[in-house]
Formats: C-alpha cells, structure tokens, sequence
C-alpha cells in the first residue's frame, strides 16, 4: 500500500510513511470490508461516513509536518484511523465527532490498539476545542462549505490547517491554511471529495 499509492504519489516526509507502514488499517474498518482495507478507495463505515483512501490520509498528514513535540486537532474522528496515524508522530491528538456511535466506537478501538495519546471527544467539530488550544496543526476530514473560524482561532501563530472546502455532494478543493501573526493564507492544493462536516444550527 505505501509503496504503490502513497510513495508513488509523491508522498515524502519520512514521519509520515512510517506511521502509514504501522497503523493496521484493517482494524478500523468494519469487518465486512476488512479484504479491501488496504486498496486506493475509501470505505463505508457507518452512519453514512467514510474511511478515506490511504494516499489522501498521507498526503493531509505529511501537509500538517507533524513532528514530535505537537499537539494536533482533528475535526471528524470517524474510525479513528486519521488519529491513529497522527499519534505515531506528533505528542497528543485531540479528536472531535459528532456522531455519538462513532466516537463510542472509535474510542473503543484506539484504546484496544494502544493509542493512548488520543483523546476523542464527541461534540460539534465546527467549535473545534477551545479548552485544548491552541493547537500545533488542524486536520479536518469533512467537507466544511467555507473555513470555520473557530478552527482559525484555535490555530497556534505559525500552524497549519488542511480542510476540504465547498458545498457537500460535489468536488471540494483541499484548502492548506497557514496562520501569520497579522493575516491568514489560504492555498488551494487539489479537487477531493469529503462527506459534509455537520454543524447544527
């Protein structure tokens, strides 16, 4: 899987590729679909969400430059895989979803596999962590229609954000955002296609 989809790709940071190598990603999917974890597509878990395909949970991981020392949020747990990788490398990963059963089941699973620097929380994504931040990187792996500020501000001076952004049910475009002391850079990187990041109302 490293070798064919994710080193042929481009993918570099040497981080990165190691946790790609360890994470079981078989373990974080249902077992219906264990024969195809490792294949170049995403996969159904439940609720309606997704496990996304292997190269596109490197390449948001090696955009971040996780390193030791960091304290990373993720918006949108789902299986907990994401997490799983970011934890091989960075301190701590703070981890939100909102949808009850999966952050029950993905919490279950992370702390059967070990994964002790991972700390899930079930709750609105969109509001981020405030309690925890600021916070090194933002991972967000649910298509969000425009950057939520929340998540801006709870970005430390510095850090890094990767987020799909545009309407759900269409090509999004993965957005790397980079927070300055005076201003915020946004830089458009590729089309993609996330499920929709959920903020009631």
């Amino acid at each position: 899987m490293v070798r064919s989809q994710i080193v042929a790709r481009g993918v570099e940071d040497t981080a990165t590729l190691r946790a790609m190598r360890v994470v079981p990603r078989h373990e974080f999917v249902p077992p219906q679909w264990r024969a195809d974890a490792y294949g170049d597509f995403p996969l159904p878990i439940s609720h309606g969400q997704t496990i996304s395909q292997p190269y596109i949970v490197a390449l948001m991981t090696e955009l971040v430059h996780p390193r030791k020392g960091q304290r990373l949020l993720e918006v949108g747990t789902g299986s907990g895989y994401q997490a799983a990788v970011l934890s091989k490398i960075v301190d701590t990963v703070y981890t939100i979803e909102i949808v009850p059963e999966l952050a029950t089941t993905a919490s279950e699973c992370l702390r059967r596999l070990g994964y002790g620097n991972v700390v899930v929380r079930q709750g609105d994504g969109y509001k981020g962590w405030e309690e925890q931040a600021p916070f090194d990187a933002i991972l967000v792996t649910a298509s969000a229609d425009e950057i939520p500020q929340p998540l801006i501000d709870q970005l430390k001076v510095g850090g890094v954000m990767v987020i799909p952004v545009g309407p759900s049910g269409t090509i999004q475009e993965l957005t790397l955002v980079t927070k300055q002391e005076n201003n915020v850079l946004e830089r458009v990187l590729l089309p993609v296609r996330f499920v929709p990041l959920v903020h009631p109302r």
